[in-house]
C-alpha cells in the first residue's frame, strides 16, 4: 500500500468473552496490517490498543466503529508515527513494594524513572497484599541515574524499590542461596542457645555488633561458641522446637521448587538446627558450622571448616558449580555483614531487613517481613502463587492451602 497511515485503535468497555476476537475479525476481512496489540483488564474494565496500517479508501475504521457500536465500546483513533521509527533502547524493571503505595509514592517513583531519562513503556500489579507491588517496564534511559533518583525516593517514601536491566539473564536464576538467622526464621538461634545457657545479654550484645560489621565474625562466633561450654546437647532440640519461619518462608521455598529453582541455606549458626530446617522445607542444599559434643555436652569449640563471611561465599560457589549454574543465574539473600561476600559473589545479591551497611552493598534490599516479596523481584505474581497453591496435592492432603487475602505462610 503506497499510502498506508499507521492508526492507533484503542478499544474501551466491559470485559467479556469473545472482544478480542470480535475486532480481529473485523481487521481480518479488510486489508489491514496489525503491527502491535496490548490488552489490560482493571476491575473488569477492557483497555485494548491495535497499531495498524490502513490503506487509502480502506473501509476498516468504519467497520471497527460500527462493531464496536453494535458491542457496546468505546473507539478512539489516533494516527501515529509509523510503527518502525519508534525507538527501542535498553530496557530495564522497576519493581516497587510496600504495605501501602499511595499516589503520592507512585508519582515520584515514576518521576525517578523519568529523571534518569526512561520511559515507561507497561506497569503490571504483582501484588495487592500482604504488600502491595507493581513493576514498571522502562525504556532506554540511564539505569544508574534512574537508581540514583529511585533509592532517594524510596528512601523518602520508606518503599523498596528495585531496578535490574530486563534481559534473558533477568528470567534465568536458577539457585537461590539464604541466610538462615533472621533471614529464613526470625530469631538469631545463637541467641536461643545463650538463654538456655545463662549467657544471653553477653551474646546478644556481640551478636548485634559484628552483624552490624563492627567485629570479625569469626572471632566473635568462636567467642560466642566458647561461652556455650557444659550446655546440655538436650538444648539443641528445644532451641530447634523454638525457632520461628519467617512469614512467607514455606510459600518462597514451595514457589522457587515448583519453578525448578535449586534452593539452598548456608549459616554460620549450627548443622544441628539448619539440617533440620532443610529437611523441613526440602531444600536442596544445607551448610552450616558443626558444634563439638563430648559426652552429651557442648565443649565450646567447632568442627571443620568455620562457615563465616568468606565461608559463606565459598559454598555459594561449590553449590553453583555442583549444580552446573553460573554465578550470574544465581541469587542471594542476607541480613548481616557476614552475608556481604555471598551476596556480592551472586548474580543479584538480595539485603532482606538488613543492617545499613548490608543495604548499601546489595544490588537491591527488601523490607517488609515477608520472605516470600522476593519472588517479586523475579517477576512472579501473587495470583500465580496462589493458583498453584490451589492445585498443589500436598497442601490439598494436609488442608493448607492458603487463603487468598491472608499473610503466607
Amino acid at each position: 500500500m503506497s499510502s498506508q497511515r499507521t492508526i492507533l485503535v484503542r478499544v474501551s468497555g466491559r470485559d467479556r468473552p469473545g472482544i478480542t476476537t470480535g475486532l480481529l475479525g473485523v481487521l481480518a476481512a479488510s486489508d489491514v496490517d496489525l503491527y502491535d496489540m496490548e490488552q489490560v483488564v482493571v476491575r473488569e474494565r477492557l483497555t485494548l490498543d491495535l497499531l495498524i496500517g490502513v490503506g487509502e479508501g480502506d473501509d476498516a475504521l468504519k467497520e471497527l466503529l460500527f462493531h464496536g457500536f453494535q458491542h457496546d465500546l468505546q473507539l478512539d483513533f489516533e494516527v501515529v508515527e509509523d510503527h518502525s521509527s519508534r525507538s527501542t533502547g535498553d530496557r530495564a524493571v522497576v519493581t516497587v513494594i510496600a504495605s501501602h503505595l499511595p499516589p503520592a509514592s507512585l508519582r515520584d517513583i515514576t518521576g525517578a524513572i523519568a529523571a534518569g531519562g526512561g520511559n515507561i513503556d507497561r506497569i503490571g500489579r504483582l501484588s495487592r497484599y500482604p504488600v502491595v507491588s507493581f513493576e514498571f517496564l522502562v525504556v532506554g534511559g540511564d539505569v544508574d541515574r534512574m537508581r540514583a533518583h529511585l533509592v532517594a525516593a524510596a528512601a523518602t517514601h520508606t518503599i523498596d524499590v528495585a531496578i535490574q536491566r530486563e534481559s534473558l539473564g533477568r528470567r534465568a536464576k536458577r539457585l537461590v542461596v539464604m541466610d538462615v538467622d533472621s533471614t529464613l526464621i526470625q530469631d538469631e538461634v545463637i541467641e536461643l542457645m545463650a538463654v538456655e545457657a545463662g549467657c544471653a545479654d553477653r551474646i546478644a550484645d556481640i551478636t548485634e555488633r559484628t552483624m552490624r560489621g563492627e567485629l570479625d565474625f569469626t572471632v566473635s562466633l568462636t567467642e560466642r561458641v566458647a561461652m556455650l561450654a557444659g550446655t546440655p546437647v538436650e538444648v539443641l532440640d528445644r532451641v530447634g522446637d523454638a525457632v520461628r519461619l519467617t512469614p512467607g518462608a514455606r510459600t518462597f521455598v514451595r514457589t522457587l521448587k515448583r519453578l525448578g529453582y535449586t534452593v539452598a541455606i548456608v549459616s554460620g549458626g549450627f548443622s544441628t538446627i539448619v539440617d533440620r530446617l532443610g529437611a523441613d522445607l526440602k531444600l536442596d542444599h544445607a551448610v552450616a558450622n558443626e558444634l563439638e559434643i563430648v559426652d552429651g555436652r557442648l565443649t565450646g569449640r567447632l568442627l571443620g571448616e568455620v562457615i563465616d563471611r568468606a565461608g559463606k561465599a565459598r559454598v555459594l560457589e561449590r553449590i553453583a558449580a555442583a549444580e552446573g549454574i553460573p554465578l550470574e543465574q544465581t541469587v542471594a539473600i542476607g541480613d548481616g555483614a557476614n552475608d556481604l561476600d555471598m551476596l556480592a559473589v551472586a548474580g543479584l545479591g538480595i539485603a532482606f531487613n538488613a543492617k545499613p551497611v548490608v543495604r548499601e552493598a546489595a544490588d537491591t534490599a527488601v523490607s517488609v517481613p515477608y520472605l516470600d516479596a522476593i519472588l517479586f523481584l523475579l517477576g512472579i505474581r501473587r495470583d500465580e502463587i496462589e493458583a498453584a497453591d490451589a492445585e498443589d496435592p500436598e497442601l490439598i492432603r494436609d488442608g493448607l492451602i492458603p487463603v487468598p487475602g491472608t499473610p503466607p505462610l
